[in-house]
C-alpha cells in the first residue's frame, strides 16, 4: 500500500503498495485451483467461508443496506464458541481508535491527522448490524468500535459447516484512508473493507484486531456479490462480472438490456479469494488489454483527467503487461483470469484482482505504483500473511521483487536496485529509535519506523538473504516459497523453512537475529601484519563473510568465511577458509603473499551499520 511518511529524523521516505480494481468476464469462471489443506504438511489447517451478499447503494445519500449469507467450515481441531466480525467502516468516526491514535502520535499520517475528528454524521462511516443468525437461530451480538463480537447459540465443531446470515446498514465515510467517497481526485466510491468481514481463526487463536491503521488477514473463500447502483455508474472490482451486457460493461458489445429503472444490478463472482472490492464513478473510461497467455487487464480512470496523465494511463496499460509477465516469471504463474487497475482511493492499495490507485501522476509515478500493488497480488494476496503481524513480509517481499522488475522493465541500469532501502534501514538502524519486526504494526512509535521498517528492512531482509545463501538460492526459494504457500497463511517461518531447503544451510539465526531483535550487523579490520588479517566482530549479529584482499603486487584475490552456525556455505567461487564461531569476537587469518588492504563486503550486499572500518 502506498505510504507517505512524515519527516521525523529529518528523512522522508515515500513508499508505495497496492490498491483495488474492477473485473468483467463473459467466459465461463475457471477457478483457480486451492492448494490442499493436508498435503506435505500435515498438521496445516485454515478455515474457509464463502459470501453471498446482496446491496444496494445510494449514491445520493452514500448510504447503503446489505444482506450475507456466510458458509463458514471449521476446518481447526477446535470448538468455537465464538466467532468475530470486522466492521471497518466503524473507524471512520470521532473518538475512534484510528481517531485517538492519529491525534496523540508523534508523527500522524497526513491523509488522516485529525480529519476524523471533525466529520459530521452524514460524512462518518459505520456499519449497523440488524440481524445476525446462525442456522436460522438469532444471535446475541455487541459492535464493539470495529469489532462484532457474536455470542453462538451453539458451538462449532471441528469439520462443520454452519450459516451465517446478517442485514446490515452502512454509509460510505468521506474518503480519509484506503475506503470512502468523493477522494481528492473526485473519484465517487473507493469501497475497501466495506463489508462485515468474518475475522480469522487459526493456529494461534482469534485475530479479530481492532482497526486502527494498518492492514488485513482474512479468511479464504469465493464471493458471490450482487450490486445495485445508480446505472449511470461505471463499476470496476473484484472478481468475474457475470452480466456485462445488462450493465454496460462487454468486451465485444456495449449494448444495454433496456430497463426503465435508474439502477442496474452488477453482478461479480471471486473465486478463491480472502477479500473483495469495487469502486464506482459516472465518469469512469474503461480500457483492457490481454496479458498473452495471462489475464486480461482493466483499466478504470476518470475521464476528467488533463489529456497528458490519461496519455499516461495508455502509456501504463502495456508496461503492466510486462509487470504481470515478470511476477509470474519471478515469483508463480498469476491463477486468475482478470486483474484491474483502478484509480481511487488516498494513493495505492492492494486487493483481490486489483488495486487503487491516485490517478493524477507522472507515467513514471503511475509505473512505480502499479509496480507495487501487482507486486502485493503474490506477497500478501496469494501468500496471505498475517499484515498486522508481519507487516514486513509483504511490504518488503513487494519492495524487493517490484524494484527488481522496475530496474527491468524501465531500463533503470542499477547495479544495485535494492541500494535505498539498505539506506533508509541503516539510516534507522543507527538513529536509536529501531523496533524489532516483530512488533505489531499498530504498536510502532514512530509511523516513520514502522514505514522504514516494514519497507526498507523488510526489503533488505530478502535482498541480504542473495548474499546469505546466494542470488541463485534466493531466486529458488522465493519460487518454492510460493508454490508450497501460495493459496494459504504463511509465517515468516515458513519462509526461512523454504530458504533452509533449498540451501541446505541452517538459517534460524538470521531470521531471529534480523527480523526479532534489533541486533545489528557491523563487522571490521582490526589489523593487517604481512600476510595475515586478524578482523572482528562488533555487533551482536553474526554473518558470514565476504571480503576482497588485495596483494603488495597488485594483484587481487577474495575469500569467503562461512558462518559456523550457517553448516555450511553458499556456492562461491571465492576461496573458502575455515569457518567464524559467531562467539569468538576475532577471526585471523593468513595469505600466501604480503597483503596491501583489505576489504569486507566490496559489493555492499551487506546491511553493515559501520562502514568505516571495512577497509583497512
Amino acid at each position: 500500500m502506498n505510504r507517505i511518511l512524515p519527516s521525523l529524523f529529518g528523512l522522508l521516505l515515500i513508499c508505495s503498495c497496492a490498491g483495488t480494481k474492477e473485473s468483467a468476464t463473459v467466459t465461463p469462471i475457471a477457478t483457480p485451483t486451492p492448494v490442499p489443506y493436508v498435503s506435505s504438511m500435515p498438521t496445516y489447517w485454515q478455515q474457509h467461508v464463502d459470501y453471498k451478499m446482496e446491496i444496494d447503494m445510494d449514491v445520493n445519500t452514500y448510504q447503503y443496506k446489505g444482506k450475507q449469507t456466510l458458509v463458514y467450515t471449521n476446518n481447526s481441531p477446535d470448538v468455537l464458541n465464538k466467532v468475530f466480525y470486522h466492521l471497518y467502516f466503524n473507524a471512520f468516526q470521532p473518538g475512534s481508535e484510528m481517531d485517538v491514535r492519529s491525534r496523540t502520535i508523534a508523527d500522524p499520517d497526513p491523509r488522516v491527522g485529525d480529519r476524523i475528528s471533525k466529520l459530521k454524521p452524514n460524512e462518518i462511516g459505520y456499519i449497523k448490524v440488524q440481524s445476525l443468525k446462525q442456522n436460522g437461530t438469532i444471535l446475541k451480538h455487541e459492535t464493539v468500535g470495529t469489532v462484532l463480537e457474536v455470542d453462538l447459540s451453539k458451538p462449532i465443531q471441528p469439520g462443520e459447516k454452519v450459516t451465517f446470515s446478517m442485514v446490515f446498514d452502512a454509509q460510505v465515510p468521506l474518503q480519509i484512508r484506503r475506503s470512502g467517497r468523493n477522494n481528492n481526485e473526485g473519484v465517487a466510491l473507493s469501497m475497501t473493507q466495506w463489508y462485515p468481514k468474518l475475522a480469522e481463526y487459526d493456529f494461534e487463536g482469534w485475530h479479530a484486531d481492532p482497526y486502527i491503521g494498518r492492514e488485513f488477514h482474512g479468511v479464504w473463500g469465493d464471493f458471490d456479490v450482487k450490486l445495485t447502483i445508480d446505472k449511470d455508474y461505471v463499476v470496476g472490482g473484484s472478481g468475474y462480472l457475470q452480466n456485462p451486457n445488462e450493465v454496460g460493461h462487454g468486451y465485444e458489445t456495449k449494448t444495454v438490456t433496456p430497463t426503465n429503472s435508474k439502477k442496474v444490478t452488477w453482478h461479480f463472482i471471486a473465486p478463491n479469494v480472502h477479500d473483495f472490492t469495487w469502486a464506482a464513478d459516472p465518469d469512469y473510461i474503461h480500457d483492457t488489454m490481454q496479458v498473452p497467455d495471462g489475464p486480461l487487464l482493466h483499466f478504470l480512470y476518470k475521464n476528467s483527467l488533463d489529456s497528458k496523465t490519461k496519455n499516461s494511463w495508455k502509456k501504463l496499460q502495456p508496461k503492466t503487461v510486462e509487470l504481470m509477465q515478470y511476477f509470474s516469471e519471478h515469483v508463480g504463474t498469476y491463477p486468475y483470469k482478470q486483474y484491474s487497475v483502478i484509480q481511487g482511493g488516498d494513493g495505492g492499495m492492494e486487493y483481490a484482482m486489483c488495486t487503487l490507485i491516485t490517478g493524477k501522476r507522472s507515467f513514471g509515478s503511475l509505473v512505480g505504483v502499479t509496480a507495487h500493488e501487482l507486486a502485493h497480488t503474490w506477497f500478501q494476496f496469494l501468500l496471505a500473511t498475517n499484515e498486522a503481524k508481519h507487516e514486513w513480509v509483504d511490504e518488503g517481499f513487494t519492495c524487493y521483487i517490484s524494484d527488481a522488475a522496475m530496474n527491468t522493465i524501465m531500463k533503470q541500469g542499477k547495479e544495485n536496485p535494492f541500494a535505498s532501502a539498505y539506506g533508509g534501514y541503516l539510516y534507522l538502524a543507527n538513529s536509536g529509535k529501531e523496533q524489532p519486526l516483530s512488533t505489531h504494526a499498530d504498536r510502532y512509535h514512530y509511523n516513520q519506523v514502522y514505514g522504514i521498517s516494514a519497507y526498507n528492512k523488510g526489503e533488505v531482509f530478502l535482498a541480504q538473504l542473495g548474499y546469505v545463501i546466494g542470488e541463485e538460492n534466493l531466486n529458488k526459494t522465493i519460487k518454492s516459497f510460493f508454490s508450497e504457500w501460495a493459496f494459504k497463511h504463511p509465517t515468516p517461518n515458513s519462509f526461512i523453512r523454504s530458504a533452509e531447503k533449498v540451501s541446505g544451510l541452517e538459517l534460524d539465526w538470521y531470521l531471529m537475529d534480523f527480523a526479532q531483535t534489533t541486533n545489528t550487523i557491523d563487522y571490521g579490520v582490526k589489523s593487517i601484519d604481512g600476510n595475515s588479517v586478524t578482523l572482528e566482530r562488533i555487533g551482536l549479529m553474526p554473518m558470514p563473510i565476504d571480503l576482497t584482499v588485495t596483494y603488495t603486487d597488485g594483484s587481487k584475490e577474495d575469500f569467503y568465511i562461512p558462518l559456523q552456525m550457517m553448516r555450511g556455505e553458499k556456492p562461491t567461487s571465492a576461496t573458502v577458509i575455515k569457518d567464524w564461531a559467531w562467539a569468538y569476537p576475532t577471526y585471523t587469518f593468513k595469505t600466501s603473499k604480503a597483503i596491501q588492504h583489505v576489504e569486507i563486503d566490496p559489493k555492499n550486499l551487506m546491511a553493515d551499520v559501520d562502514k568505516k572500518n571495512n577497509k583497512l
